[in-house]
C-alpha cells in the first residue's frame, strides 16, 4: 500500500513540477515582452509610395460559411490598396449554399474591377492545408494576405503591414486578433482572456527575445518567395500555420509580430464550437512537435532558440499534466497523511499560480482589454480570472485526449470551426445549420469528473483535509461548466 502511495505522490509530484516549470517560462516571456518598447517594431519603417506598392494576393480559405461569407467578401473589397495590385481569391470547397453566395458575390465585384475569383475543389484533399498550397498556383501577388472566414480586417489593415516587408529578411508579418463578440457571454469573455494573452505576452514576448513563433493561421501575410523556400503547405498536421512557420524560420526567414495593429475576428459562441477548434488546436500542436523537434535539434539555430522552440512546441501538453495533477490529487488527499508528508512544503508551488496570475493581469487588464476605470477592470478580473482558471482546467481531460492522439500519430479530419456571425447578445444560433447539440462520450466523462472532484471537496470537508480544498473546488466547478454548457447546447437545438 506504501509503495502505491509513494508511487502516486511521485506521479503527482513530477506533474506539478512540470507545471511550474511551465509557468515560469509564462512569466519569463512577460519579462521579455516588458523589458523593451513594445513599439520598437514600428521606428525606422519606411513608407512606401503608392507606385512601389508590392501586388497582393489575399485568400480567403473557406469551408460551409454561409452565415459569414459574404460579410467576408463585403470587407475584403474595402482594404484601401490599388486595385490594379490586388488579387482576392475565395478557395470555397462547400458543400452546402455557401458556394453560391461566394459565387455570387464574385460576379458582384468583378462587374465593379475587382480582381476576384472563387477557386474550388472537388475534392477537398488537405483541408485548409490543402486549399493554400493548391492555390498558389493561381496566386500572383508577391505578398500573399490570409484571413479566416469570421476576420473583418480594417480598410488599413494592407497598408499598415506592407512596409515592413522592406526587410528582405522578414518572410511573414502577423497581427493582433481582436474579438467581434467577446461581451456575448461567459464562454466568449473567458476565451478572450486566453487569446488575448496569447496575442500580447506569447507573441510579443518570443519576437522582441528574438525566439521562433508562429504565424497563426489568418490575419497576417506571408512573402511568396518565403513560402516556396520553406516547402510550401503540407497537410499532414492539423496546423498547418505553426508547422510552415517553423521551417520557414529554421531556412533563415523571420517573422514579424504586429501587436498594435489588429483584426477582429468572432469567437465560438457554443461549447462545441470552442472543443473542436481546441482540439484542433491541440492535436496539431502536438503532431507538429512530433514531426519538426527533430529537425529543431538539428538545425543550425542557437541552443537557446532551440530550447524554447521545444518548450513553444510541446506547450500543449501542459493539459496532460493538469489533468494528471488533478486526478491523482483525490486518492493523495487520503493517502499524504500516512506518508508522513508535511504539506505546508508544497506552498513553493503557489509560485505557478501567482507567474499565471501576473501574465494574465498584464495582458489583459494591462494591454487587451479597452481602457475603462480602473477600479471597475481590476473587480472584473479578480471576478472572472478563478471562473477561466476553473475552466482551463476542466477541459484538460478533453485537451489531453487531442494531444496524446497527436503524438501517437493519430490522423483524423479538419474540423471545422462553425460560424454564425454572431456580434450581440441577443443573436442566437440554436436553430442554424451548423449548429450541434451532440452529446460526445467525452462530455459523459466530464459529468462524471464533476462529481469525482465535488466529491473530493466533501470528503474534505468532513475530514478536514485542506491541502486540496481549492484545487478540487475549481476542478468540480471547471468540469461542470462544460458539461452544463455540453446540455445546454443539446436541449437548446431540441
Amino acid at each position: 500500500m506504501m509503495i502505491l502511495a509513494y508511487l502516486v505522490f511521485g506521479i503527482y509530484l513530477i506533474s506539478l513540477l512540470y507545471v511550474t516549470i511551465f509557468c515560469l517560462m509564462q512569466l519569463h516571456l512577460l519579462y521579455a515582452y516588458l523589458r523593451k518598447n513594445k513599439g520598437s517594431d514600428d521606428l525606422d519603417v519606411k513608407v512606401v509610395s503608392k507606385e512601389d506598392l508590392p501586388s497582393v494576393t489575399v485568400q480567403l480559405p473557406i469551408f460551409n460559411e454561409q452565415y459569414v461569407v459574404e460579410r467576408l467578401i463585403d470587407n475584403i473589397v474595402l482594404l484601401d490598396y490599388p486595385k490594379d495590385k490586388l488579387q482576392i481569391h475565395i478557395l470555397d470547397d462547400s458543400t452546402d449554399d455557401t458556394l453560391e453566395i461566394t459565387k455570387r458575390k464574385v460576379l458582384e465585384y468583378k462587374a465593379k474591377g475587382y480582381n476576384i475569383e472563387c477557386i474550388t475543389r472537388v475534392n477537398r484533399t488537405g483541408f485548409k492545408a490543402g486549399a493554400l498550397r493548391d492555390s498558389m498556383v493561381y496566386a500572383t501577388g508577391e505578398l500573399i494576405a490570409i484571413f479566416d472566414a469570421d476576420f473583418m480586417p480594417r480598410p488599413d489593415f494592407l497598408i499598415s503591414t506592407i512596409s515592413h516587408f522592406n526587410d528582405p529578411k522578414i518572410g511573414v508579418v502577423q497581427t493582433r486578433w481582436e474579438h467581434l463578440n467577446q461581451h456575448h457571454s461567459l464562454l466568449t469573455e473567458l476565451q478572450a482572456m486566453q487569446l488575448n494573452v496569447h496575442f500580447t505576452i506569447e507573441q510579443k514576448g518570443r519576437y522582441q527575445a528574438g525566439y521562433l513563433l508562429q504565424f497563426n493561421g489568418t490575419a497576417g501575410l506571408w512573402r511568396r518567395t518565403c513560402i516556396d523556400d520553406a516547402g510550401g503547405w503540407e497537410a499532414d498536421t492539423l496546423t498547418e500555420d505553426l508547422d510552415l512557420s517553423y521551417r520557414a524560420q529554421m531556412r533563415g526567414w523571420e517573422i514579424m509580430y504586429l501587436e498594435d495593429i489588429t483584426a477582429p475576428a468572432e469567437l465560438p459562441v457554443e461549447i462545441n464550437g470552442l472543443k473542436s477548434q481546441q482540439y484542433r488546436w491541440m492535436k496539431g500542436g502536438a503532431e507538429t512537435a512530433r514531426k519538426l523537434l527533430p529537425k529543431v535539434w538539428s538545425s543550425e539555430i542557437s541552443l537557446r532558440k532551440k530550447f524554447q522552440a521545444t518548450v513553444h512546441l510541446l506547450a500543449s501538453s501542459i493539459f496532460i499534466f493538469v489533468f494528471i495533477i488533478g486526478v491523482f490529487s483525490v486518492p493523495l488527499l487520503f493517502l499524504i497523511a500516512e506518508m508522513s508528508i508535511d504539506t505546508s512544503k508544497f506552498g513553493v508551488f503557489m509560485i505557478a499560480l501567482l507567474c499565471i496570475i501576473i501574465v494574465y493581469f498584464v495582458g489583459n487588464v494591462g494591454v487587451a482589454w479597452p481602457r475603462q476605470n480602473k477600479a471597475w477592470m481590476l473587480l472584473k478580473f479578480v471576478l472572472i480570472f478563478p471562473i477561466f482558471l476553473a475552466l482551463s482546467m476542466g477541459i484538460a481531460f478533453h485537451n489531453s485526449i487531442a494531444v496524446i492522439q497527436g503524438f501517437l500519430g493519430r490522423k483524423s479530419a479538419f474540423v471545422r470551426t462553425p460560424k454564425y456571425g454572431v456580434t450581440t447578445e441577443k443573436q442566437r444560433i440554436n436553430k442554424t445549420k451548423y449548429f450541434s447539440g451532440k452529446l460526445h462520450w467525452v462530455t459523459i466523462c466530464e459529468g462524471l469528473l464533476s462529481i469525482y472532484f465535488f466529491a473530493a471537496v466533501y470528503f474534505g470537508i468532513i475530514y478536514d483535509y485542506k491541502s486540496f480544498y481549492a484545487m478540487h473546488l475549481l476542478l468540480g466547478v471547471g468540469y461542470f461548466m462544460l458539461f452544463y454548457y455540453a446540455i445546454q447546447s443539446r436541449f437548446a437545438k431540441s
